[in-house]
């Protein structure tokens, strides 16, 4: 960039990132409590997704960092692996990453079915409320989602007695600001991110009223909150647990990385985003992560549509992001050490019912009632079950509607004006699977009859149903019958060649 060009967008591009900075800041704190994990971890993740990311990326105005999106299944893997197998996970998520990116296959990420990742989010949400309402009691959350459901009340009784209560208090004030920052804000303070009101408000009055409530501890030299990751620990990823859990961070990154990009790429006029390049700043970014030991990093919507609306132009936003980010760990860390860890859990509870995204179900309905089903099932198996088994089901309820979409035939016969002359009509695919529904009209056919078979409707059709028309005509060219395939329009479509041969035709 040239120095006249950078002094002319330098102004509009810091206060951009003084914006992102201010909506990521309690984001960074928030997911990694969430993931069960120490707030200093998600700080590191969010000044790499900055600073590295950001300068990397191959969407200029798309922020990264840790997201709600891999909350749930960060603490499961720690719960189940321990936090020193986080390292070694995310170094190989970043690696996948980074090769995919390499290898050009970006676009294929956002192949995921829409219902699926609407889905996925939605499950993810309601898990993130059903933990962060206990953390919003200064109580610890349960393993499992129903686990916390089912634990709630008691939570509730407990905390009456105790601080709890107070905690609790603060969690709501924090969601009733967000929420009506959110109605009534005027719009020349709209750049004013709702959680940092939130939470801010929530700190002073917890100091003011001098509260007893858990705080966010953060040490005063992020240094201390590093923990590089070790050789040895490599050698755990010959387990196939941990090598399954690689795939699922790096594809389930991937793909919400992506479709953040394309959504940001909507919001504004300006350079379109490089899906490759993105891939693979996001790989080095999880590298880094894995070897000093953070949270894993998407590109993230919220933070990235504040960027947009906060004016952005270029990546420099991003980059002054992370950089913001570092000096006021580095300088005010007292300043963090003053919030509350139950306002933090106010804004993940108000961001997980956030993710449950009802416009987006409704809106599923415009291609009929399976999306829907796919949406429901995705998220129901994920909240009763886990994030890898959630997704699978719904991988495999979308390719069970491809697989039934695809052996759709509609086999009509008609009778035509000319006497003795029939129509066979096929619309959809012909393949093995409809061969029996074939035979039986084939077999309903007046001896003598001469049908016509137009390919025209049909999507596809494979060799086996082939080889059962041109075996009827030979077989039935005796009684006098004879069938013609015209395949105009469908030579592309068909598998292997028409024979032409003693009482089949074939018209091209």
């Amino acid at each position: 960039m040239r120095a006249a060009q950078l002094k002319a967008v330098l102004p509009r591009e810091l206060l951009a990132s003084v914006v992102v900075f201010l909506v990521a800041l309690p984001l960074c704190m928030g997911i990694a409590i969430a993931s069960g994990l120490p707030p200093a971890k998600g700080l590191i993740t969010g000044i790499i997704g900055g600073l590295v990311v950001g300068w990397l990326a191959g969407s200029p105005l798309q922020v990264s960092g840790p997201a709600a999106g891999l909350a749930v299944l960060v603490f499961e893997l720690v719960r189940q692996h321990g936090i020193a197998m986080l390292g070694p996970i995310l170094l190989l998520a970043g690696f996948l990453q980074l090769v995919a990116g390499r290898l050009k296959l970006g676009c294929w990420f956002r192949v995921t079915a829409p219902a699926v990742v609407y889905g996925m989010l939605a499950g993810i949400g309601v898990l993130i409320v059903l933990s962060q309402v206990h953390v919003m009691l200064d109580a610890v959350p349960k393993p499992s989602g129903l686990d916390n459901l089912a634990a709630f009340p008691a939570a509730v009784i407990q905390a009456l007695p105790s601080f709890g209560w107070q905690a609790g208090l603060l969690g709501l004030s924090t969601i009733a600001v967000m929420w009506l920052w959110e109605k009534l804000r005027p719009h020349s303070l709209r750049f004013v991110p709702g959680a940092l009101l939130g939470v801010g408000l929530a700190t002073v009055a917890s100091l003011v009223l001098a509260l007893q409530v858990k705080r966010v501890e953060v040490p005063a030299n992020l240094a201390e909150a590093i923990d590089w990751l070790r050789p040895s620990d490599l050698l755990n990823l010959a387990d196939p647990a941990l090598l399954i859990a690689a795939f699922a961070v790096a594809f389930i990154a991937s793909a919400e990385t992506l479709l953040s990009a394309a959504a940001v790429d909507r919001m504004h006029s300006g350079q379109r985003s490089d899906f490759d390049r993105e891939l693979s700043a996001q790989g080095v970014g999880n590298m880094l992560c894995g070897l000093l030991g953070a949270l894993p990093m998407t590109g993230v919507i919220v933070r990235s549509s504040a960027n947009v609306q906060a004016g952005a132009t270029t990546r420099l936003s991003t980059v002054f992001h992370g950089l913001w980010l570092l000096a006021f760990v580095l300088l005010l860390s007292s300043v963090l050490q003053s919030i509350p860890v139950a306002s933090l859990a106010g804004v993940l509870v108000y961001t997980g019912f956030k993710l449950v995204d009802l416009k987006a179900f409704r809106g599923l309905g415009r291609y009929g009632r399976m999306p829907m089903f796919t949406y429901a099932a995705t998220a129901l198996a994920i909240i009763f079950t886990d994030l890898l088994t959630g997704v699978l089901i719904g991988f495999g309820l979308t390719l069970a509607k491809l697989a039934w979409k695809a052996s759709r035939l509609k086999i009509s016969l008609i009778d035509l004006p000319a006497d003795g002359e029939m129509e066979l009509r096929l619309v959809g695919a012909a393949t093995f699977l409809k061969v029996p529904a074939l035979t039986q009209v084939l077999g309903s056919i007046p001896a003598g009859a001469t049908v016509h078979v137009p390919l025209n409707n049909l999507s596809y059709i494979d060799h086996s149903c082939l080889e059962l028309l041109e075996e009827w005509g030979r077989a039935n060219a005796a009684k006098g019958s004879k069938l013609l395939i015209e395949a105009r329009g469908l030579k592309r479509r068909l598998e292997g060649r028409l024979r032409t041969t003693t009482g089949v035709g074939s018209a091209a």
